[in-house]
């Protein structure tokens, strides 16, 4: 399904933000830059937004600004790992991850006191897989080699994390986001989760601890 998009006009009518703070936050990264969509228009080119998208990052962004510098909040909207140790402990005192994905993860994330941001970010994405009830605790497994093997690869670029499932059998792949994903008859897509948004969701979790 074609996201929905909404003219720069629109928006600046509609969210009271300025033009330059516009590309003041797109200077800053706080904005991407694929978000900015020039297309052909009856007046020329105009600039289109992906518009649930933009709508909720400005919303962010002014709930935020007042207690963060642009920088922070340029770090925390980032698909970037943050550079941060994380103590095992506080993952469960901030109900950021559950024990038991905690205790299910470490034979395959490593047994530690002190996770990276990374560690965490796996952790995170298995958490949020088991919440939906469309995966089972046996093919967290797959899940986890799947972002050990491949996650590295996109350095920081934005990607997706796609489950499919055929005739019982489950598949993960990561994928650049937004890639269109075609598979043969009779196969179900379970879900596809973007990195970047949970990356976004833990820096969040954590900055609040």
């Amino acid at each position: 399904m074609e996201e929905e998009l909404i003219s720069k006009k629109e928006l600046l009518d509609l969210t009271g933000i300025s033009y330059g703070q516009l590309y003041r936050w797109k200077r800053k990264n706080l904005v991407p830059e694929e978000w900015f969509i020039r297309k052909s228009a009856f007046t020329g080119q105009e600039t289109f937004f992906p518009k649930q998208r933009m709508l909720a990052r400005i919303d962010k962004i002014l709930n935020m600004k007042d207690g963060l510098s642009l920088d922070e909040l340029a770090d925390i909207f980032s698909p970037s790992p943050a550079q941060m140790s994380i103590p095992a402990v506080q993952l469960i005192e901030q109900n950021i991850v559950s024990k038991s994905t905690a205790d299910y993860a470490r034979p395959y994330i490593g047994s530690a006191d002190i996770y990276t941001f990374e560690q965490t970010l796996f952790l995170y994405l298995l958490d949020c897989a088991l919440q939906t009830g469309q995966m089972s605790l046996d093919e967290g497994q797959a899940l986890l080699s799947t972002l050990a093997e491949h996650y590295a690869r996109f350095e920081g670029r934005n990607c997706d994390l796609i489950f499919i499932r055929k005739m019982g059998l489950s598949v993960f792949l990561l994928v650049t986001a937004g890639t269109d994903i075609f598979t043969e008859s009779g196969s179900k897509l379970v879900f596809r989760q973007n990195v970047a948004k949970h990356v976004e969701e833990l820096k969040l979790k954590l900055s609040a601890g």
